[in-house]
């Protein structure tokens, strides 16, 4: 099968470098290769003109990597178009162009494969699939960041601020100039919401979740939860109906508790199955890599798994309202009725559901913490 690369940075170059190893290059032949323009490139088979991979009839794959959104959904869907099957690793582009870019795949008869999406070189897709094949998940729910892990696993063994972990971990290159997709939840939100379609059969959007920033948190909050025998983590959860985003309070003797430096876990229910756990490296240019090339591999030997837009794959969860314990640190005022004691410097809510928190919009700059119990998660 001959391929095309749209993208040659940190991914694109590390999925070349797979596959000319590992004697790969016989099946897999990387014909032409696309960057965005820039100065002194030096890509092999570099292809100046994008057409000329449209165009192409030898090439039946093309594996998109550049980030952003705009230009990759075009380039996605002229691909698909073109009737080449298409592997991407872009998180953002397929939890808001979703349904756009599978009904493409499916008109055109080619595959849309994105397991490197959502947890980087944890084979997390594909095995939400293969579980939602005969069992009903209730919930999906883990450490889907790697940077914001970094930073909080740093904080609690090094006893350092958080400013001056964000220094360090942009510094190694875990964390980007503009650290926000990472700290303020968005990243976690757009593997979540893809999560969402594989698990659940169902779309899920922005306006579903309640999504909290990591900014505030100290040194001295991470201290006093694990007083409490508590570790902190920054952790996405959903629910059929919800998503919540947010610092949590994990029981140290909770797996999820014990995750070091830029490493993920990610987690599901089942009514059958019971609790899946995959760990494992959630970015980086090889982790992430191997991945996209598992996909290529699977398209190139016609390995197809279940789709999941098949309602009968999936039994209907009976409804119910979801409720949550938050610790918070604030100096503005809350609605009393949700509080229902006072530690030191932070207020304890009711259970409450997450319309109570999000209701709270002056909050914004307040540490929010969500406690998490025996009952949340059957660890």
């Amino acid at each position: 099968m001959k391929i095309a690369i749209l993208g040659y940075g940190t991914v694109g170059s590390g999925v070349y470098e797979i596959l000319q190893k590992k004697n790969l290059a016989k099946a897999i032949s990387v014909k032409k290769i696309w960057s965005r323009p820039k100065k002194n490139i030096n890509i092999p088979n570099f292809c100046p003109d994008i057409d000329d991979i449209i165009n192409d009839k030898e090439i039946e794959l093309v594996v998109e990597v550049l980030g952003g959104i705009d230009v990759p959904f075009d380039l996605i869907s002229r691909m698909l178009k073109s009737k080449k099957h298409v592997v991407t690793a872009n998180k953002a582009v397929i939890a808001r162009h979703y349904d756009a870019l599978t009904d493409l795949a499916k008109e055109n008869g080619v595959s849309l494969n994105f397991e490197a999406s959502v947890g980087g070189g944890i084979p997390w897709i594909k095995n939400v699939e293969l579980a939602s094949r005969i069992d009903s998940i209730s919930k999906c729910y883990g450490v889907l960041n790697g940077t914001s892990n970094f930073i909080l696993d740093t904080m609690l063994k090094e006893d350092q601020d958080f400013d001056d972990v964000l220094k360090e971990a942009q510094d190694l290159g875990y964390a980007e100039s503009d650290p926000s997709a990472d700290i303020d939840g968005f990243d976690v939100l757009n593997k979540l919401i893809i999560s969402a379609r594989k698990a659940f059969n169902k779309k899920l959007d922005p306006d579903d979740f309640f999504v909290h920033s990591m900014r505030q948190i100290t040194k001295n909050d991470i201290h006093y939860f694990k007083q409490k025998g508590h570790i902190v983590k920054y952790i996405g959860e959903i629910t059929h109906d919800e998503g919540v985003i947010s610092l949590h309070a994990v029981p140290e003797t909770f797996v999820e508790a014990t995750i070091p430096s830029n490493n993920n876990i990610a987690s599901l229910e089942g009514k059958t199955i019971g609790t899946l756990k995959f760990y494992g490296q959630g970015a980086g240019k090889l982790p992430t890599a191997n991945a996209v090339v598992q996909d290529i591999l699977d398209i190139s030997k016609n390995i197809s798994y279940i789709d999941t837009d098949n309602v009968e794959n999936n039994d209907i969860i009976e409804k119910k309202i979801n409720r949550y314990t938050f610790f918070i640190r604030t100096n503005e005022t809350i609605d009393d009725a949700l509080i229902k004691e006072k530690d030191g410097d932070y207020l304890i809510t009711h259970p409450i559901t997450l319309a109570d928190i999000k209701k709270q919009t002056q909050l914004n700059d307040s540490l929010i913490v969500r406690v998490i119990t025996q009952e949340d998660w059957h660890d």
